[in-house]
């Protein structure tokens, strides 16, 4: 799939409002059919523009989950360190989230864990351990208060 045009991108906006929509109502929703709309969505899972679908948890309501977002600096930033960091990364379902940044540092990972002794374990077995790793700076959440679904019913 190389561009998307604007049903497509009509098409992500209503599913990240609601990843459970039915196709027919999705459909009537963009002005397809059913069929041409489905097509359009397994382009876009194939392709990777959709890459997956997962629910929203409340931490109140569920597992009582402390997000830690952490800021990693290395030693250096050859694209050979930074492709051995995130190689790394992937290899540990611990860290949910990690993103390439400008600015101060040079990755912000997020985990989410059920205490600091958690974290502990996490930043001994898996943090320090990430190859060319010079700074750690971890962070701990208080409570969420926005997610990206932007319809969030109450």
């Amino acid at each position: 799939m190389t561009s998307l045009d604007a049903i497509d991108r009509n098409i992500l906006r209503l599913l990240r409002l609601d990843a459970r929509m039915s196709n027919a109502r999705l459909a009537v929703e963009v002005g397809l059919s059913p069929s041409a709309c489905l097509r359009r969505i397994k382009l876009m899972e194939q392709s990777g523009v959709i890459r997956g679908y997962t629910a929203l948890v409340d931490a109140s309501n569920a597992e009582k989950a402390i997000a830690v977002i952490i800021n990693i600096t290395l030693e250096r930033q050859t694209e050979d360190r930074l492709d051995r960091f995130e190689a790394a990364v992937r290899k540990h379902p611990e860290i949910r989230e990690c993103f390439l940044m400008t600015g101060g540092s040079d990755y912000l990972l997020r985990v989410e864990v059920a205490n600091a002794a958690e974290f502990e374990r996490i930043h001994k077995e898996i943090l320090s351990t990430l190859p060319g790793v010079l700074r750690i700076h971890s962070s701990f959440s208080i409570r969420n208060v926005l997610a990206t679904r932007t319809n969030r019913q109450r």
